[in-house]
């Protein structure tokens, strides 16, 4: 059974939900979180977030169907244990287990985050450290050539949070090595609009975006080669060559050109190599051989 239960509709119990006072704080917070974690929400009737997240939290606690409970108090009336709790801001969100506070939030969250919150707190789900751990094998994995471990841990973060960016991009690197452009781009398009800033998934999104691109023609590619072995010097050569290399998928030989280039001139073409070698180093994953070896590459490039 899954904590969330979507497809019921709400219903209005006031053991889930309920208002309370500086005075019933011990009888409504305290003594009940001894047995269930209890969220207490601090809000103001002036407050814009607060009459944002109200709602949004009443509807998740609701969901849960018991796993947690939800407590709100009106600072404005009972500001006493807001000032105890050094509550700097509204909304303000603690959540109590066995009579202490042990975690919250400030802000109006997404109700994606929200319920990963309750998650978290009512021991129903795994700890974002713990998914965190199934990511990174299955970014190891991935790094190994072993995809079809590493999609299995993509998708069984992604059946305890679907909207979980980290595996998504994941899952899309999967499809990029795999060869499948347009999947990794679908994969891609499901990550919710609050996540879409993920560092995870804006590098998945420069790796799709590199792939895109036009593989060069293998006599076109040769002829490069020749040109900068006859010429080291010519940048302009050595960066056509980067992007053919890219192009076919050689992430590593693009890289080998572009530190040359920067080796012999830093500020080249307004610094066009390093800001394509970055992308390279992103694109390739922060674990990737590619991206640690040139990263020390292009340190001791910048700072000899």
């Amino acid at each position: 059974m899954t904590l969330f239960n979507t497809g019921a509709p709400d219903t209005d119990t006031d053991d889930l939900v309920k208002d309370s006072s500086d005075s019933n704080f011990m009888a409504d917070v305290v003594e009940p979180s001894k047995s269930v974690p209890v969220l207490v929400d601090f809000w103001a009737p002036w407050c814009g977030p607060c009459r944002q997240l109200g709602p949004m939290i009443e509807h998740v606690v609701r969901q849960a169907e018991g796993a947690v409970r939800l407590v709100k108090i009106n600072i404005d009336e009972n500001p006493g244990i807001a000032q105890q709790l050094r509550v700097q801001s509204i909304p303000a969100v603690f959540a109590f287990k066995d009579g202490q506070p042990v975690d919250g939030f400030m802000g109006a969250l997404p109700e994606s985050q929200i319920k990963d919150f309750i998650q978290r707190i009512s021991g129903k789900g795994p700890s974002e450290a713990e998914l965190k751990a199934i990511v990174d094998r299955g970014m190891a994995g991935l790094e190994s050539g072993d995809l079809g471990g590493a999609a299995q841990d993509f998708a069984s973060v992604l059946q305890l949070d679907p909207g979980h960016a980290s595996a998504l991009a994941g899952l899309a690197r999967v499809w990029l090595k795999s060869g499948d452009i347009d999947k990794a781009s679908e994969i891609l398009g499901q990550v919710p609009a609050d996540r879409a800033g993920d560092p995870a998934v804006e590098a998945a999104r420069t790796a799709l975006e590199l792939a895109n691109a036009a593989p060069a023609d293998d006599a076109v590619t040769a002829g490069l080669r020749q040109a900068v072995a006859a010429t080291p010097t010519d940048l302009q050569a050595r960066y056509d060559l980067a992007e053919a290399l890219l192009a076919g998928g050689d992430h590593a030989g693009a890289a080998d050109q572009l530190l040359a280039i920067t080796a012999l001139d830093r500020e080249w073409n307004e610094q066009a190599a390093r800001t394509l070698l970055l992308k390279i180093f992103e694109a390739a994953g922060p674990m990737s051989d590619v991206a640690r070896d040139g990263r020390r590459r292009l340190s001791s490039i910048l700072f000899a």
